[in-house]
């Protein structure tokens, strides 16, 4: 049944690595969205410049994901005033996590895919670009497990931090006023693709005036580089933040198409 397990799920009960406080915020955690005879999942990461998580890209694409056939989780991040590395350190140990518990949910453990919109898809690129195989001696036993996805969906992503295609607010959000020019190379992640990237679904509007659409056509061009299979839709208009993109027909196919290209790779 769609949505059927709504049980927050804590990434660090005993308190996540950084973390500043005790609140909510300062709490990582998946929300699952199960469905069954869902072969893969999908960690979905809302957008927000890294200072809040948008509400319209993560519940509803949970469920536009459960109607596909497809389980989901929606992952609470670490967002401003936390900086770089907690929202990357979050969304690994959330990929490590499902990994783990894949076969109780039914889930295939090398079909866990992460999607993310605008700041978010920037995580998105940056957890596909910056993994690890796991740490076979740890003591948690989710550490052992890799957090490479195993494929990336980057909805009108910010990949790059470089000027004059970056999104200001999000840069300062993740790295502060006055980052080190070697910090934003390692995260701008048209420059860290590599054969052994996942492969991407991405899209964009190509008048997008808060991310320029560059971020995703100079990934997908970074990739093609790399040898490594993109599917890249660039729709002729729409403002940024759409979401499921209801109101605009044309831009709304992106859930269609998508669906297909997530079919193709048995989810």
């Amino acid at each position: 049944m769609a949505g059927s397990s709504h049980q927050i799920v804590e990434l660090w009960p005993e308190g996540a690595p950084l973390a500043a406080g005790v609140t909510d915020e300062d709490r990582p955690a998946l929300t699952p969205y199960l469905v069954d005879g869902s072969n893969g999942a999908v960690i979905v990461c809302p957008g927000g410049g890294y200072g809040m998580r948008a509400d319209h890209e993560g519940e509803p694409i949970a469920l536009w994901l459960n109607s596909i056939g497809i389980s989901a989780f929606v992952l609470r991040y670490r967002v401003a005033p936390y900086q770089y590395p907690a929202a990357l350190l979050d969304v690994q140990r959330a990929i490590r996590y499902v990994r783990l518990h894949a076969e109780e949910w039914g889930i295939a453990g090398n079909k866990i895919g992460v999607l993310g919109f605008s700041a978010g898809g920037h995580l998105v690129s940056t957890a596909g670009t910056h993994y690890d195989a796991g740490k076979p001696e740890a003591d948690d036993p989710i550490e052992r497990q890799s957090c490479r996805p195993d494929l990336l969906i980057l909805c009108y992503p910010v990949i790059t931090l470089i000027e004059p295609y970056t999104h200001e607010g999000s840069r300062i959000n993740l790295l502060g006023d006055q980052p080190e020019q070697a910090m934003i190379e390692q995260l701008s992640g048209e420059l860290q693709v590599t054969p052994d990237t996942p492969p991407a679904f991405l899209w964009h509007t190509s008048d997008d005036g808060a991310v320029p659409v560059e971020n995703s056509l100079n990934f997908a061009l970074a990739m093609r580089r790399a040898g490594v299979p993109f599917d890249l839709h660039v729709y002729e208009q729409g403002q940024h933040g759409l979401g499921l993109a209801e109101s605009d027909p044309h831009v709304a196919s992106w859930t269609y198409v998508c669906g297909l290209w997530l079919k193709r790779y048995r989810f």
